[in-house]
C-alpha cells in the first residue's frame, strides 16, 4: 500500500481540507462518524486506505494533519459534524497567530509548535505500510500559510528526502488582497517552495471567484463555494490512487511527467465542465468537447493568458466511463489547434489518466453533478506572467522599505528578501529559456547530466580559455586574419581605387604591409596604424 499523508496549514489549508475530505467520505462510503456505511461494497476497493487509516475502534480517520498558530479554525473542527472524523492527536494548534506576519510563522510561533507536529507526522507515517508522498493545503498570503507551511518543507526535506511533495496553494490574486503584506509573505514563500517542494499547484481566488459567478450563477460567492470547486481538484489528482483505473497515474508518475527540470515544477490548473444545475439538465458534452472547454480561459484556476506561453507538458485525468479511443480524439483535435503551442524539444506532451469513477457532487452543492469531467495539471511558460506580477507588488513595497521593520523585529535580516528576489529573478529566467530556446544569451536552467552530452576534461579547459581571452587578444586575432587578407591578394588587386567621396586611396605596398606585421604584439601601435593606414 502506497500511503499519502495530508498536511493542512492555516485558515485556507484546513478549510479547503474540510471541503475535500467531506467529498471523499462520500466517495468511500464513510459516515461523519469514520463508520464504513456498506461494508461490503467498499470493502472490494481497498484503495482508499492510501488516504483513511482504520484504528482500533474499527472506524477510519484520515491520514491527515491540521495545524495552525491560533485556535479559532481548529475549533470549527472540534465542534463541526465531521468531528469524530478527526483524530483528535491530529487537530494541533497554538495559542498566539502569525499575523500576517511570514516571519512569525517560520521564526518565532511556529518554532513553538513545529516540535508537536513533527511528533505526529512520525506517528502517521509510523502507520503507513509505505508513504508514497505528502500533500500540504496552504495559502502563500497568510502568515502561517507562508511561513509555517515553510518551515514544514524544510523539515520534510531533510527526514523524508525520498518521498514526493506535493503543494496545492493558493496564490495572490492579480486585484484581490487580503493583506498589504501579501507580496511580501508569498515572495518569501515562493522562494522556499522552489527548493523544498516538487510539485506546487498554483491557485488564485479570483479566478476561481471569476467561475462562481460566470459558470455557476453565484451573485455573492463565499469561501464555502470557492473550497468546494477545489476539493474537485484534489479528489482529480488522487482519483488514480483512490481507485482502480485503465490509464493510472500515481503522485510518482504525474511528478515524473510534469516536471521537466527541477526547479520548473509550478503547473497551472484547469477543470471542465463546470455548470450549474439549471444548465446541467439542458447540455450533454462530448468527450471531445469536454476536453476542447479544458483550454479554455473560462476554466482555469489561476489568472494568467496560457495562450502567450508554450506548454512543457499536460497531465489530463479523466472521469466515468469513458474509452482511450474518446479521449485520444479530444486530445488529437488539441494537438491540431494553431492556438495551443509546446515546446519543440518535447514531441508527445500529454500524459492521460482514465477513472472509471465517476464525478460525485456533496449534496447541496452548487456544482451540477455529470457523468464525466475531466481535469488539466499543465506546465507551460505562461506561469511566468504569475512571478512578474508578484515581483511588480513585491518591488513597489521593499523599494520604500514599507513594513519590512515587523519582519526584522522576528527574526528575520532585511538580506532574505533581496536572496528571495534574486530566486524569483533566475526562475523568471529559467522559463524565458525554456520559451526561447534559440537566445544563447539566457541563463541556463538545471539540467541532468546525461551520457552523451557530458564533455571531457580537454573540452572543458578549452571552452574555458577561449572564455579567458581578453578583448586585446580578440582584437588582435581579428587584426591578424583581416592582414593575412590583405598580404595574400595578387599584385593587380593592389590598384588604385576611389572611395565613396571621390578621393583615390594609394594601395599598402610590401614595406608597410611588413611594419604592421611586426608590430602587431603592441595594441598602441597596432591601433595607431590602422588609423593612419586603413
Amino acid at each position: 500500500m502506497r500511503e499519502v499523508i495530508s498536511i493542512n496549514v492555516g485558515q485556507a489549508g484546513i478549510q479547503m481540507a474540510n471541503a475535500a475530505w467531506e467529498l471523499f467520505c462520500i466517495e468511500h462510503g464513510i459516515e461523519a462518524d469514520g463508520k464504513l456505511r456498506d461494508s461490503e461494497r467498499f470493502a472490494q476497493n481497498v484503495g482508499f486506505h492510501t488516504f483513511f487509516q482504520e484504528v482500533p475502534s474499527g472506524n477510519f480517520v484520515p491520514r491527515a494533519i491540521n495545524i495552525d498558530l491560533e485556535p479559532t479554525v481548529i475549533d470549527e473542527i472540534r465542534t463541526a459534524n465531521y468531528r469524530h472524523l478527526w483524530h483528535p492527536d491530529y487537530l494541533i494548534n497554538c495559542c498566539e497567530d502569525a499575523a500576517n506576519n511570514f516571519a512569525r510563522g517560520h521564526f518565532t510561533v511556529g518554532k513553538n509548535v513545529i516540535e508537536r507536529f513533527l511528533d505526529q507526522l512520525r506517528k502517521c507515517v509510523h502507520a503507513c505500510q509505505s508513504v508514497q508522498g505528502f500533500i500540504v493545503l496552504n495559502s502563500y498570503g497568510g502568515g502561517t500559510g507562508s511561513g509555517l507551511s515553510a518551515l514544514i518543507f524544510e523539515h520534510l526535506d531533510i527526514e523524508y528526502s525520498q518521498s514526493a511533495k506535493f503543494q496545492q496553494c493558493i496564490y495572490p490574486a492579480p486585484q484581490l488582497a487580503t493583506a498589504i503584506v501579501e507580496p511580501y509573505n508569498a515572495l518569501l514563500s515562493a522562494s522556499k517552495s522552489i527548493e523544498h517542494t516538487d510539485v506546487v499547484m498554483l491557485i488564485d481566488n479570483e479566478a476561481t471567484f471569476e467561475i462562481c459567478t460566470r459558470q455557476l450563477s453565484i451573485s455573492r460567492p463565499v469561501y464555502n463555494n470557492l473550497n468546494r470547486l477545489l476539493a474537485q481538484i484534489f479528489s482529480a489528482m488522487t482519483v488514480s490512487i483512490r481507485f482502480g483505473s485503465s490509464l493510472n497515474h500515481d503522485l510518482l508518475q504525474l511528478q515524473t511527467n510534469l516536471v521537466p527540470y527541477p526547479r520548473i515544477h509550478f503547473p497551472a490548473v484547469n477543470y471542465a465542465p463546470i455548470l450549474d444545475p439549471h444548465r446541467a439538465n439542458h447540455e450533454k458534452l462530448s468527450i471531445t468537447e469536454i476536453t476542447r472547454e479544458l483550454f479554455e480561459s473560462s476554466n482555469q484556476l489561476i489568472k494568467c493568458d496560457l495562450r502567450l506561453g508554450k506548454y512543457m507538458s499536460c497531465c489530463i485525468q479523466y472521469r466515468g466511463l469513458i474509452t482511450p479511443r474518446q479521449v485520444n480524439l479530444g486530445v488529437y483535435e488539441i494537438k491540431r489547434r494553431t492556438d495551443i503551442s509546446f515546446v519543440d524539444w518535447c514531441p508527445t506532451g500529454f500524459k492521460l489518466g482514465i477513472s472509471p469513477m465517476p464525478p460525485t457532487i456533496v449534496p447541496g452543492s452548487e456544482i451540477a453533478p455529470t457523468e464525466r469531467n475531466c481535469t488539466m495539471f499543465c506546465n507551460t511558460t505562461a506561469v511566468a506572467q504569475v512571478w512578474q506580477r508578484l515581483d511588480k507588488k513585491f518591488d513597489l513595497l521593499f523599494n520604500k522599505r514599507a513594513f519590512v521593520h515587523w519582519y526584522v523585529g522576528e527574526g528575520m535580516e532585511e538580506g532574505e528578501f533581496v536572496e528571495a528576489r534574486d530566486d524569483l529573478i533566475k526562475l523568471e529566467k529559467d522559463y524565458e529559456e525554456i520559451g526561447n530556446p534559440s537566445d544563447e544569451d539566457a541563463v541556463q536552467v538545471q539540467r541532468p547530466i546525461t551520457q552523451n552530452t557530458q564533455r571531457s576534461p580537454e573540452q572543458v579547459k578549452t571552452k574555458k580559455q577561449s572564455k579567458e581571452k581578453n578583448t586585446s587578444s580578440v582584437y588582435q586575432e581579428k587584426s591578424e586574419s583581416t592582414l593575412k587578407k590583405v598580404s595574400s591578394k595578387p599584385e593587380r588587386s593592389r590598384s588604385k581605387s576611389r572611395s565613396k567621396s571621390g578621393e583615390i586611396i594609394e594601395p599598402l605596398d610590401n614595406t608597410i604591409i611588413e611594419e604592421i606585421h611586426n608590430d602587431l604584439n603592441d595594441n598602441y601601435h597596432l591601433q595607431y596604424k590602422r588609423r593612419n593606414y586603413f
